[in-house]
């Protein structure tokens, strides 16, 4: 396979640069609901704490912070996502606007917009509550159709995928935003890789990789069915993130492999969504994957250092670099 700028060896973008790429997320956006409280006593009606709710925070989540990590970075990011006709779409909607990233949401009346509720007590989280539904064909259609008019526009296409039903069409997104020269990025989802074909990039985590591949013993394993997958997948790159061993990048040219940063963890929550917005930013910005991926890890670092889907800034990924 030729290689494509993706993978030459760029420096860093500076601050102009970055703030010049252009992203497009497509995927599934969700709204993050916390609800903070107090935790006094057990309820009288089953061996459950009650919370008295003091404070309530709402949030963008998956894709919609995906996008976030983006504009957080200092580079541009549009969001294509499927919402229902409710408040919680209204209320995502009116979030996103407000943090830069530019929203294109198709509607759904048939369709419950995705709510993750978070009941928070003594610092922990004691449950979580999930509200969603699929969307239908006629409006994933329609989501093919402004794909078609947006990715023109953006450098990158980043697919971030939950498995809610939003990227039903992907393969084809994928072969068009390749064929205009597009780097293509995907946080991927489920058992079946073979919807990401021909992407520049997928980033599983260890787990997902699992999934796929089955369990390795060792490193020379582990490589070989990393590039097995990479290999026919036609993809330019497959990073895998791996907790505290950090993070390896297989493409063309054999392995890259970054060390997990010491640091305190607090919530792992979003932690893969800045590393594969931090990867695209930068591609984006004419980085090559090699180039980024130590800057992705020490974003996925930052975050693990704060509660809940959080972003890192450009000044505490590039201060001191």
């Amino acid at each position: 396979m030729t290689a494509t700028p993706a993978l030459l060896r760029n420096p860093l973008p500076t601050r102009e640069a970055l703030a010049e790429a252009r992203v497009l997320v497509v995927g599934d956006a969700m709204l993050d609901r916390y609800w903070y409280g107090a935790v006094d006593r057990i309820s009288p009606e089953a061996p459950v704490p009650v919370v008295r709710v003091t404070r309530e925070e709402e949030r963008i989540g998956a894709a919609a912070n995906v996008a976030y990590n983006i504009v957080t970075l200092g580079a541009q990011a549009s969001l294509l996502t499927v919402v229902g006709e409710d408040e919680a779409s209204h209320k995502l909607e009116d979030l996103v606007a407000a943090t830069g990233i530019v929203p294109h949401f198709g509607r759904d009346p048939q369709m419950r917009t995705t709510v993750k509720l978070r009941v928070i007590g003594r610092q922990q989280q004691l449950l979580r509550l999930d509200f969603e539904t699929v969307p239908e064909t006629e409006t994933l259609a329609s989501q093919s159709a402004l794909f078609d008019e947006l990715m023109p526009l953006h450098a990158a296409v980043l697919f971030s995928d939950y498995g809610k039903g939003g990227l039903a069409h992907v393969a084809q997104m994928i072969e068009a935003a390749r064929a205009a020269g597009k780097a293509v990025l995907i946080d991927p989802k489920g058992s079946d890789y073979s919807r990401y074909r021909g992407a520049t990039l997928i980033t599983p985590n260890r787990a997902e990789l699992q999934q796929v591949v089955g369990s390795w013993r060792n490193e020379d394993e582990l490589r070989t069915k990393a590039q097995r997958l990479r290999s026919e997948l036609a993809l330019e790159g497959l990073l895998v993130t791996r907790s505290e061993e950090g993070m390896t990048l297989y493409d063309a040219h054999g392995e890259a492999h970054v060390a997990a940063q010491a640091r305190e963890v607090f919530d792992v929550t979003g932690a893969g969504d800045t590393v594969i917005a931090t990867m695209a930013a930068l591609v984006a910005a004419g980085a090559s994957l090699r180039d980024a991926m130590p800057m992705a890890n020490k974003a996925g670092a930052i975050v693990v250092g704060k509660f809940g889907t959080a972003t890192a800034s450009y000044e505490e990924l590039f201060e001191g670099h």
